[in-house]
């Protein structure tokens, strides 16, 4: 995922399309009672985006349009556990559970009371979900700057059982810690808010941030950690299984917990794990498919980000896309039924970009230019550029070139995913969107469209 610093920054200035459509509902077994929505469409919530709001979800029509809100980030302790708290740059409880909505701000319309066990937006999901049954919500854990402690966590067996069970103990069971000074929490006071966990480790084996504990065997421990996941929720769900398809098979005997995790298109980093393994515990994997190139690219050239196709005329050797990474995925042992394509709704952008033949596309640039939400790449001046043959689009104004997926490619790479039968769409991250949620309503269309 984008580094929490660069979300901040940016900020300021589905498993299930089968042989037979996947549902909303199929992840637990068909107990569910919402409109049933073709593929799986998760979409990030982030805890600290100016934008992050329950309500603006639902206003926007996003919650209508989505099956899953994998809410970023939980944090990792250096003991190996599941934390909350209010430490500068390691948690966020306020914000998680703390504090308090106006009637204004909420999703209802009701405001929390001052004694309330639950506030702050885990107390907003469950309002979200409350008005849309086919949602369910999922607690990420890790993201760019959070991973650091994961290889320890999973280094062991009694290090995965420890690290699984605070982290069901916290999030699925709902027992959020009373800190001082602050009456919220308590035994289930979260119970019901969220259906499952998301792991978002970057990266096991190395390739994230800096100072990230790093082990050559992280790609089998992260396969022993999922697993023990697996096994700790059909226990909590009430069922015997000891894999996703033996827990899918007793669906009806039981809840079924999500159990996802987000993956990196990068060939390195995928070839670390054991994807036939992987996919007997998961419900899916969600794929970074963005971020392809970017700002650390100063001087360019002004590239694509999240291109669907490769394109031959690419200066870089590798020539990356999505599509790629799909592919090495599936060839690599992942079905196509368990891998959720992602989609950026930001853009990376270059300045001092001169025009060449295609709009800036591929010429060298003086500096990067910041980030900028879908909504705000949309209101920028400037020339859309639209391919096609690639699945890619662009904004140049004659010297700024951004890159970032428009509608047209947002329902361009939702048709792919139905034709391709993979399992659905994601994107980081759903404040980048416009207040009518014109980014989710593209990939909408996309996957609804015969």
């Amino acid at each position: 995922m984008p580094n929490r610093a660069s979300a901040l920054l940016a900020a300021a200035t589905v498993a299930a399309l089968l042989a037979a459509p996947a549902t909303a509902n199929a992840a637990d077994g068909g107990h569910g009672h919402g409109p049933k929505l073709k593929g799986q469409r998760v979409g990030y919530f982030t805890q600290w985006g100016a934008d992050s709001s329950a309500k603006r979800v639902q206003e926007s029509g996003q919650a209508s349009r989505l099956t899953v809100i994998n809410y970023a980030f939980g944090n990792v302790s250096a003991d190996g556990t599941c934390f909350e708290s209010n430490d500068s740059g390691q948690g966020d409880a306020l914000d998680d559970y703390q504090r308090p909505f106006s009637a204004a701000a909420s999703v209802d319309g009701v405001a929390d009371a001052p004694g309330q066990k639950l506030k702050g937006h885990f107390n907003q999901l469950r309002k979200l979900k409350a008005k849309n049954p086919q949602l369910r919500a999922v607690i990420s854990l890790g993201g760019w700057s959070w991973s650091k402690y994961f290889s320890d966590a999973a280094a062991t067996e009694a290090s995965r059982q420890k690290f699984v069970s605070s982290c069901l103990d916290l999030y699925v069971k709902g027992n959020l810690p009373v800190l001082p000074g602050s009456p919220e929490g308590g035994a289930g006071a979260a119970a019901g808010v969220f259906d499952g966990i998301d792991i978002d480790w970057e990266y096991p084996g190395g390739g994230g941030d800096a100072g990230n504990v790093v082990r050559p065997e992280d790609g089998r421990n992260f396969t022993l950690l999922m697993r023990e996941f697996r096994r700790q929720l059909d226990a909590l769900g009430g069922k015997q299984g000891g894999d996703r398809q033996d827990s899918e098979k007793q669906g009806k005997h039981g809840k079924h917990y999500l159990l996802t995790a987000a993956v990196a298109a990068n060939e390195t980093v995928a070839d670390r794990l054991e994807l036939p393994e992987l996919s007997e515990s998961v419900d899916w994997l969600n794929l970074m498919t963005y971020d392809l190139h970017g700002p650390w690219e100063g001087k360019g050239p002004a590239n694509h980000q999240a291109n669907l196709y490769s394109d031959p005329s690419d200066p870089e050797p590798r020539q990356r896309s999505a599509d790629k990474a799909a592919e090495h995925y599936q060839e690599r042992g992942l079905p196509g039924g368990q891998l959720v394509l992602g989609a950026p709704l930001y853009g990376h952008g270059w300045t001092g970009v001169a025009p060449g033949q295609r709009g800036g596309l591929y010429q060298k640039a003086t500096a990067s230019a910041p980030d900028l939400s879908y909504r705000e790449a949309e209101a920028l001046p400037g020339k859309v550029y639209y391919d096609r043959e690639h699945g890619a689009s662009w904004k140049y104004d004659g010297t700024t070139f951004y890159s970032y997926d428009t509608a047209d490619v947002l329902t361009q790479k939702a048709r792919y995913v139905r034709w391709n039968d993979l399992g659905g769409v994601m994107v980081w991250s759903l404040d980048g969107d416009d207040e009518r949620g014109s980014a989710i309503a593209a990939l909408d269309r996309g996957l609804r469209r015969d």
